[in-house]
């Protein structure tokens, strides 16, 4: 008979103390656990340790709705249409802007667009701060679109007064992005291309 290279291990039989040692040993990690937790996140001072409720951030303003807001284009005889939006924070106040392309719902041709920023402060009824392109500059507009504070679009217009206001022949991509207290402009394709 061979005999086992390891000693008879007396502890290896479980004993009620072995089970009450080690829930007590369980109870003690769990609670120094929570013990050693961060502080809850609040609206207040980092660090703050007054209070015992957990303050809830302020809710995001809506952004402004531009229904009813009076635009500024002149358009004799028939309504504004807008005919694309985006909204986000672009001067980093933490408030969302609006931002839409608009032109008169003339019904037929392509009539020019104008592009406007508008904006709402507390309760106040929602206005036009910036113009981005004046509807005198005869451009149509697609693909507006902000993202990360740059507002970005496709300006579409005509290379001379015989190209017909239906179709568009030449496009130019820009974006504006807020610098400086102004809108700055920047155009991604330098010189307009043909369609």
């Amino acid at each position: 008979m061979q005999t086992s290279a390891v000693p008879d291990l007396a502890h290896t039989r479980t004993r009620p103390v072995h089970w009450l040692a080690t829930a007590t040993v369980m109870a003690a990690v769990v609670a120094l656990a929570g013990w050693l937790q961060p502080d809850r996140a609040t609206a207040g001072a980092a660090g703050s340790k007054s209070g015992s409720a957990i303050a809830a951030a302020p809710a995001q303003a809506p952004a402004p709705d531009p229904t009813g807001v009076q635009l500024p284009l002149e358009c004799p005889g028939v309504p504004s249409l807008i005919t694309q939006r985006a909204s986000g924070d672009l001067d980093g106040d933490g408030r969302p802007e609006t931002v839409v392309a608009a032109r008169c719902d003339a019904g037929s041709g392509t009539p020019p667009a104008g592009v406007f920023v508008l904006t709402a402060a507390g309760d106040q009824a929602p206005r036009v701060v910036a113009t981005l392109v004046e509807p005198g500059a005869q451009r149509s507009v697609s693909n507006l679109a902000l993202k990360d504070g740059t507002i970005t679009a496709t300006l579409l217009g005509y290379s001379s007064p015989e190209v017909p206001s239906c179709c568009p022949d030449e496009s130019e991509n820009v974006e504006w992005r807020w610098e400086g207290g102004k809108f700055l402009r920047t155009v991604q394709n330098p010189s307009d291309q043909a369609l």
